[in-house]
């Protein structure tokens, strides 16, 4: 496409940077990321609770790869926080964390932000969704509210945990964001199932998509990344 200049999103579950030879190295997960070099970045299961009085995996991230950011802790506890980020190589306006969460289940959240692109504006949505069938539908219906909110070209990205298709989230945003991404994406070392996802609208915005196996040494998710045209 002549002329256009596609942003890079990528979005990774980071498994709190445990990988599974049971190392946890924030280092090697920002070297997967600086090759990747997206423009907008969602990570999740992002957790300051590994190593006492260590830096904010945020502030690491902010200061080693200069970006602006914003987190959404889902879990607050004297040690640190659980949760996950949104970052962008250009400013975010209309930042906002939502609450999502389903009682009586983990905490859960999503982040909306416009990124202000020199190709174009994008409306993001980031999230990390439940494990339960039940729960996954209330938090869709919440999403679906937040999607509506955009009439811009629009992204939602994160760990969906969904497999299944009748009812499901790939059904429900699909309907709102027909433009998707289908790489299998865990577990990592073996994927079989396609958790993590970058939704789009309109379909086309989509340009090209892509998983990094190596993220499977770093994770137990791999990442997905994808060309966004922001004006298609």
């Amino acid at each position: 496409m002549t002329g256009v200049t596609a942003i890079k999103v990528m979005t990774w579950n980071i498994h709190g940077g445990m990988g599974p030879d049971g190392l946890h190295d924030l280092d090697r997960m920002i070297g997967l990321i600086r090759l990747a070099d997206p423009d907008v970045l969602a990570l999740q299961e992002v957790d300051s609770r590994r190593e006492r009085g260590a830096e904010h995996p945020l502030a690491l991230l902010k200061r080693v790869l200069g970006h602006h950011g914003v987190a959404a802790a889902a879990i607050v506890t004297p040690d640190g926080d659980y949760g996950q980020v949104l970052m962008s190589r250009w400013p975010m306006t209309d930042t906002q964390v939502h609450d999502i969460s389903v009682l009586g289940r983990e905490p859960r959240r999503a982040i909306t932000a416009v990124i202000d692109a020199p190709s174009g504006r994008l409306f993001v949505l980031a999230t990390h969704l439940g494990l339960r069938f039940s729960e996954r539908r209330r938090q869709c219906s919440q999403l679906e509210v937040l999607l509506d909110r955009s009439d811009m070209t629009t992204v939602a990205l994160g760990d969906f945990n969904d497999w299944m298709w009748p009812g499901s989230v790939q059904q429900v945003l699909a309907a709102k964001l027909p433009g998707r991404t289908q790489h299998r994406t865990f577990p990592a070392r073996f994927p079989l199932l396609k958790l993590d996802r970058i939704y789009c609208r309109p379909a086309h915005a989509l340009m090209a998509s892509n998983v990094y196996p190596a993220g499977g040494d770093i994770s137990d998710h791999l990442p997905v990344v994808a060309q966004i045209n922001p004006r298609p």
